[in-house]
């Protein structure tokens, strides 16, 4: 690999999804890899998977784009030629692996311990066990992932709950776990909101996965009292079950599915809206609240891990079963003054966090780490 900046080595973010594949995660690796180029040699070594129409190699800003053909089984990203990009890696090249899936971990780490390479995990959400499948996860945590944990060099994670996670579940060594925090873009932020008048836009940005659990939201929604209308931003493979829910539950004048929006249509999306959603049943830090905060929106989330570190004492929390979620639903619509109150939390709560800010912290772990 040509053109590195003097004193730095180059950088490869490894991921099993990206843009314009649908997904937290794929943005903060875009953003993180954008900021990082900016200074350094950045390659994004990741797959084709819904990435209809990309290219295959894509150079830009200090970023090369390498995405190699793959299928998808149990939720789990396969790509055979990937392994070989991370073989061709210089020497000295960091080898940053973004995981919240299975497979990919301890091919990175195999082909570190080829290379007697030093490897870097960033980890964004311990997953829970779904699909046909699902029930060789716990196995899998515990034998194969657990030891991938152990063999990096250095551990990031996204909040000091999950720093306590990784230490006491998979045994990660307290000096090599690293606390950096998602970012936001400049382009979300926006001022606080006045009160609108009724029916209340409500906002889901998200996966349409389980672990989001947007068929939760559509039952709250059909016990909702007050004038809500609930816009519904993303896709993935439980898009027709919940549009089946809609019809079902009678909410098709109350519920709109606008598919995956990225750039300056969900900055829209987000300007339209009266306040944010969010149903998970857990989280790492999502990148969604962040974005919503920095647009001055209550935000409303279940009370699960990853919600209550950034929610809390912020927004509003409920517990994550639909009749509590309807309830906190039906406050905010019904009371003007606390959504303008909450408006105004989140934006106070988002200043301080930005990329750059984050970019800088990931290279300082590199330094500690991988010198």
């Amino acid at each position: 690999m040509s053109g590195t900046r003097p004193g730095t080595s180059p950088v490869f973010q490894i991921t099993p999804y990206y843009p314009p594949h649908l997904g937290g995660l794929e943005r903060v690796v875009q953003h993180l890899a954008e900021c990082l180029g900016e200074r350094r040699e950045v390659r994004v070594v990741t797959t084709d998977l819904g990435a209809a129409g990309a290219r295959r190699t894509e150079r830009g800003g200090g970023v090369t784009v390498r995405r190699h053909r793959a299928v998808e089984l149990a939720h789990t990203a396969i790509a055979p030629g990937l392994p070989v990009s991370l073989l061709r890696a210089p020497r000295d090249a960091v080898l940053h692996l973004h995981c919240a899936h299975a497979l990919l971990p301890e091919l990175v780490a195999l082909v570190a311990a080829v290379r007697r390479q030093r490897f870097l995990v960033h980890f964004h959400l311990d997953v829970d066990a779904s699909g046909r499948l699902g029930g060789l996860l716990p196995a899998y945590k515990k034998h194969v992932f657990g030891r991938v944990l152990r063999a990096a060099a250095g551990v990031i994670v996204l909040t000091e709950a999950q720093a306590d996670f990784v230490r006491t579940r998979y045994r990660v060594p307290a000096e090599r776990v690293f606390t950096v925090p998602n970012g936001v873009g400049d382009e979300f932020y926006m001022p606080v909101r006045q009160a609108t008048p009724q029916p209340l836009r409500l906002l889901f940005v998200g996966r349409l996965s389980p672990q989001k659990n947007v068929g939760r939201l559509l039952d709250a929604m059909s016990l909702v009292q007050q004038p809500v209308r609930l816009r519904v931003v993303g896709d993935g493979e439980l898009r027709t079950q919940l549009r089946a829910q809609v019809e079902r539950l009678g909410l098709t004048d109350r519920v709109e599915f606008s598919g995956g929006l990225l750039g300056t249509d969900l900055i829209r999306a987000y300007a339209e809206a009266d306040a944010f959603v969010l149903p998970s049943d857990k989280e790492g830090m999502p990148l969604v609240v962040l974005e919503a905060m920095a647009a001055a929106l209550p935000v409303l989330a279940t009370r699960v891990p990853g919600n209550t570190e950034l929610i809390g004492g912020t927004g509003l929390l409920a517990d994550a079963e639909p009749t509590a979620l309807a309830a906190a639903i039906d406050l905010l619509a019904g009371d003007p003054e606390l959504r303008e109150r909450l408006s105004g939390r989140a934006a106070a709560a988002a200043v301080g966090y930005s990329w750059e800010a984050v970019a800088r912290r990931v290279e300082q772990v590199y330094a500690e780490v991988c010198p």
